[in-house]
């Protein structure tokens, strides 16, 4: 697998990995900051839209920009600018280095 298509895996219900980590960031705002910097969570999605718990789940807001882009370097991954903006380019620019294949006719 891709290393940053197995990198965005970790931006999601990640509260107990974040919480581990030493230095977290954003590749949205390409930030980085202290774990504990981290106030806002969120989970909400299509699938649980109607579940009344899913505002208080796992998945952490940056707290400078409030996308929810955040890894941590319990990861398994550094956490650092060139990392950050690789990511940042991959899923937020419009050209992206990450494609899906295409199909077959």
């Amino acid at each position: 697998m891709n290393e940053l298509l197995a990198a965005q895996h970790h931006t999601s219900n990640n509260r107990a990995e974040l919480e581990a980590s030493s230095v977290c960031g954003c590749f949205h705002c390409t930030q980085m900051f202290a774990p504990s910097e981290i106030v806002a969570w969120s989970g909400l999605n299509m699938d649980n839209f109607d579940d009344p718990e899913a505002p208080n789940a796992e998945t952490a807001l940056c707290p400078r920009c409030g996308n929810e882009s955040v890894i941590g370097d319990k990861s398994g991954f550094d956490i650092d600018p060139n990392f950050l903006n690789r990511m940042q380019q991959a899923w937020f620019q419009k050209t992206t280095i990450i494609r899906r294949p295409s199909s077959k006719k």
